[in-house]
């Protein structure tokens, strides 16, 4: 058993953890951000739920004292590069990411000095140190909006996603060379099972994340971030939907738009109804009482790297 597992098994079973948690919030001057993709439990304790670029703009304009990120671990190293003289604290730090992991910012490095007539965007699911070495910074939310910002004479380097990558190549008619990572969620969905349930569902409107593979983009009636799935399914006026992201969104479709009947598309492989990211979800209710009663595990990051890294994140969000 780890030290973490340990202290939640320490926990006083008859605590109630959301009078805690909401006693400790207060205390603490805190704020919790969570993303769609956490458990609905989570979400709705939250005090600003979002995508990365909509997490990333309410830690870097939040007042609090301390931000407890309900997320993955690059996602809460955000929050410390755009508000660095708060406490920010991850419930678990094993809550990594993937993608993030495909492309260490050595590896980046390496691969600029090769291409360096090149600019680097780098989408925000990446590391610190991997910022450091971009030039832009994106999230799917404002992407095209990147690309769109840089001349278009400018060759790019795009990392770490190639699915989000080639996406944007096609929409923008940019030839960018691309990083070859992938989140483990979205490159595993089924284009079996998509066709299978199309075929029951044939009045179901397919709305996917762009980090899906091609294959189960052909098939999208949307193609968008988190924030971009959920207003299309809000605002679309159709009644049934093919999900093809992390199913934690489903959470917030039935909250605005409860009429409507939401199907989580499955990976390949296995009996697995839904597609749920096992980083996301070792956020638990346990966790973040402890993070917030013990004010860690801290978000700690170099001066020197975070300046760095704060750069293309500035760029990014100054398109707004």
């Amino acid at each position: 058993m780890g030290a973490l597992d340990a202290k939640v098994a320490a926990i006083d079973p008859t605590l109630d953890l959301l009078d805690e948690i909401e006693r400790l919030r207060k205390g603490r001057n805190a704020v919790i951000l969570a993303h769609y993709y956490q458990e609905g439990e989570i979400q709705d304790l939250a005090d600003h739920i979002g995508d990365s670029l909509q997490l990333a703009q309410a830690a870097r304009d939040t007042d609090a004292d301390v931000i407890l990120f309900c997320g993955v671990h690059f996602m809460a190293e955000t929050a410390k590069i755009v508000n660095p003289d708060k406490v920010v604290i991850l419930p678990d730090l094993d809550a990594g990411c993937s993608l993030a992991d495909s492309c260490p910012a050595e590896k980046l490095a390496a691969w600029k000095t090769l291409h360096p007539d090149h600019v680097v965007v780098s989408y925000i699911n990446c590391s610190a140190g991997t910022k450091a070495h971009s030039d832009w910074i994106c999230t799917s939310s404002n992407a095209r909006r990147v690309i769109d910002a840089i001349p278009p004479e400018t060759p790019i380097l795009f990392a770490p996603d190639r699915n989000l990558g080639a996406w944007l190549s096609k929409e923008t008619g940019r030839d960018m060379k691309l990083w070859q990572g992938s989140c483990i969620v979205h490159e595993t969905f089924s284009e079996r099972k998509l066709i299978e349930l199309k075929s029951k569902h044939p009045f179901a409107k397919v709305a996917a994340h762009p980090e899906c593979e091609p294959e189960i983009l052909q098939y999208a009636d949307h193609i968008g971030s988190t924030s971009s799935i959920l207003r299309y399914t809000k605002e679309s006026g159709h009644k049934q939907f093919i999900v093809a992201t992390e199913s934690g969104i489903i959470h917030q479709m039935e909250k605005a738009n409860p009429d409507a009947e939401y199907i989580p598309l499955p990976p390949k492989g296995d009996n697995c109804m839904c597609n749920e990211c096992p980083f996301m979800r070792l956020n638990t209710l346990e966790k973040i009482y402890l993070a917030l009663r013990d004010l860690e595990p801290r978000i700690e990051m170099d001066g020197d790297l975070r300046q760095k890294a704060l750069v293309p994140m500035e760029r990014m969000l100054a398109l707004g």
